[in-house]
């Protein structure tokens, strides 16, 4: 039985009204690599996951779920 990671990255974000662009000002990184994350073709890194979540004030575990 394969895990996937599935995310929940563009729902959180749109929640608080920020676009691709502004998220990713806020943490540092691309718009791309935003898009990416969300789009499922990118895993982002410890550091980056919670660098995301602490910007959208969620835990982690909201934003990014094993599923097998």
């Amino acid at each position: 039985m394969a895990e996937r990671l599935i995310n929940h990255l563009r729902i959180e974000r749109a929640k608080r009204g920020l676009t691709q662009a502004e998220m990713a000002a806020l943490v540092g990184v691309s718009r791309k690599t935003i898009n990416t994350v969300e789009n499922e073709v990118f895993v982002p890194s410890t550091i980056l996951a919670l660098r995301l979540a602490r910007v959208l004030a969620t835990p982690v575990e909201r934003l990014f779920e094993l599923r097998g």
